[in-house]
């Protein structure tokens, strides 16, 4: 199955790890420590790293077709919790 990668950079990193995985903690698995996080969304998993300058987001869909939705997903989530940066430029590869 197909990876894809990016490196968002934002100095808010490890906050916006922690508010994503505190808010999909509701519904889905999800594992959160000071520098990672893992959440089992529906469509595959989704791995975040917070460094000081970047937030390091690789997703790993259950099946390829899933890939364009956890994209979508992930960006509109994020860009909520970083209203304040928003839009954060999230390339994929």
């Amino acid at each position: 199955m197909p990876t894809l990668n990016a490196t968002i950079p934002t100095s808010h990193a490890k906050k916006y790890m922690t508010q994503l995985c505190k808010h999909w903690s509701h519904k889905f698995d999800v594992t959160l420590d000071e520098q990672t996080g893992t959440a089992d969304l529906p469509g595959g998993l989704v791995r975040f790293a917070a460094n000081q300058d970047s937030l390091e987001v690789e997703l790993t869909p259950k099946e390829e077709t899933n890939l364009p939705r956890m994209k979508d997903v992930v960006a509109d989530h994020l860009n909520r919790f970083a209203f304040r940066e928003a839009p954060l430029p999230i390339e994929w590869s």
